[in-house]
């Protein structure tokens, strides 16, 4: 442990001292490509917010809406198959756009912050007051809130248990999951239980106070980013370009409401609790316990987001005080959160160990198409550490201000390229720390790992269609194209962690201090 430290540590301090070329001068092609991006963003967008209006038109099941909103939507009839060549486009410009946009900063030219702020609220503005678009998951947690409302444990019953009871939710519930009890966390189910609450017997309420929810959450990790980055315009406006603006970003986390958005915007606030703001500053016990509740508060949503708790441990390494804050913290949350639910909830952590996405790279070895492959579970858990370990040992610590994140980043992009039960939207947990990391071939991955398997999961769960050629598109998509490229940017991940040739940018050492939510 002791060479890696030293090791790391001086990857750390070789990056500082020796931060390499300047970056080159801004040129006619940079500047192009910066308005390239940003008209492609803003395209992709509108057109995604097009979609989201017209849902009920294409996507199931149907979302009875309220008499008076929010949310609202637009009562016009679209064809399934225009919005599949439609949104499988917008995938397409979106991924480019952000590829443009990321060319354009290395070759020196300025992207328009403002407009990508602007545009970034604008969209999460637009998506939280509009129906959930894109995936179901916002029907099955609406089932699970109404399940606790009504007395029972959505970790015993089943939301098709719930339908055949003749519940107003329930009838609205998709079958996807309809027999599966909830595998979130006890402050999901918290959340959900709140938003039924105010929702009453709408799904559609109860789906726009979850969606309000995790907008809030999305806008605090954009301030976050813009009160951090917003002396060092080339950072600002990269961090902007992934997170906030990122079309991919805002079509699988804002717009259908997924859970995953609270827990990375929780997490991440829990490992920036730990920056330095000078360079032998240790954290102290406060700031420990505000990182550590938080970084457990995001993993009592969604399990994976424990592995944040390695960040929050190397920061405080130090610190006995904040290592023993930090412990408290954690357990303040999760000890009383599991203790309420009973031990149906920790059951239900490991409940889809035998699950495998439809997309997954697994299935190209033993033709599954989705469905189980043969000792899963070990194997992705053999990958998965071999790839943590290839991380953590030659992954450059690219941010000596928030050491929180290396290894955080590490063993989260080791989780999500790796495991055999991987959806676009969990792709946040890392896009959300490679925000505030110095721009590197990583970013060329993972951001392949996002456009690919939005591709094939567009438009929504509509349904396949009837035209032949878009059956074709769909199916090929899923089952070859989105696997292919996640089994190669793994490979390519490996092959860039074993020769070191990240190509990384300067590391981030000094920023202003976040707001003071912690002395």
């Amino acid at each position: 442990m002791s060479g890696t430290t030293d090791r790391r540590q001086g990857v750390g301090e070789q990056l500082i001292t020796h931060p390499g070329p300047a970056a080159p001068a801004r040129d006619r092609v940079g500047q192009r490509l910066a308005w390239l991006a940003a008209a492609g963003i803003i395209c992709s967008v509108l057109i995604m917010i097009a979609a989201s209006a017209v849902r009920n038109a294409w996507e199931h099941p149907r979302i009875p809406m309220p008499a008076g909103g929010p949310p609202w939507d637009l009562s016009t009839h679209v064809s399934l198959a225009l919005v599949s060549w439609v949104m499988w486009g917008a995938a397409l410009l979106a991924g480019a756009s952000v590829a443009a946009g990321l060319v354009a900063l290395n070759r020196g030219a300025r992207l328009p912050v403002r407009l990508l702020l602007g545009v970034g609220i604008a969209a999460t503005a637009a998506f939280t007051v509009l129906p959930p678009t894109g995936s179901t998951d916002a029907l099955d947690y609406a089932s699970y809130g109404r399940i606790v409302v009504l007395g029972h444990s959505p970790y015993v019953m089943t939301p098709g248990q719930l339908r055949r009871l003749g519940d107003p939710i329930g009838r609205n519930e998709p079958t996807t999951w309809a027999r599966h009890v909830s595998v979130y966390g006890p402050l999901a189910t918290s959340e959900e239980w709140a938003a039924a609450e105010l929702g009453g017997t709408s799904v559609a309420r109860i789906t726009f106070w979850l969606k309000l929810w995790n907008s809030i959450a999305f806008i605090a990790v954009v301030l976050a980013l813009e009160r951090m980055l917003r002396s060092d315009p080339a950072r600002r406006a990269r961090a902007h370009l992934l997170w906030t603006a990122n079309p991919l970003l805002l079509w699988v986390l804002v717009a259908p409401g997924h859970l995953e958005l609270l827990a990375a915007a929780l997490g991440f606030l829990g490992l920036m609790v730990l920056r330095k703001r000078e360079p032998d500053e240790e954290p102290g016990a406060l700031r420990g316990l505000a990182a550590g509740a938080l970084v457990a508060a995001s993993a009592d949503i969604k399990i994976n987001y424990l592995l944040f708790g390695l960040g929050v441990a190397w920061a405080a390494r130090r610190s006995r005080a904040a290592l023993f804050g930090a412990a408290a913290g954690g357990a303040l949350v999760l000890v009383p959160s599991y203790l309420g639910f009973g031990s149906a909830a920790g059951r239900a952590l490991i409940a889809r160990n035998y699950l495998a996405s439809v997309d997954n790279f697994y299935q190209l070895f033993v033709g599954s198409h989705g469905r189980y492959v043969p000792g899963q579970f070990a194997l992705s858990v053999t990958v998965f550490v071999a790839v943590a370990v290839l991380m953590l040992w030659r992954l450059p610590d690219g941010a000596p201000a928030l050491p929180a994140v290396w290894p955080a980043l590490a063993v989260g992009v080791a989780w999500v390229f790796t495991w055999s039960y991987q959806l676009p939207w969990y792709d946040s947990m890392v896009i959300c720390l490679l925000a505030v990391y110095p721009a590197s071939r990583l970013d060329w991955l993972v951001l392949a790992r996002v456009t690919f398997p939005t591709f094939a999961l567009m438009p929504g769960n509509a349904g396949f269609p009837r035209a032949h050629v878009l059956n074709v598109i769909t199916v090929d998509s899923l089952y070859y194209v989105a696997p292919v490229a996640l089994l190669a940017a793994l490979v390519g991940l490996i092959v860039i962690g074993l020769s070191g040739r990240w190509q990384m940018g300067p590391a981030l050492t000094r920023y202003p201090p976040l707001a003071s939510v912690v002395p």
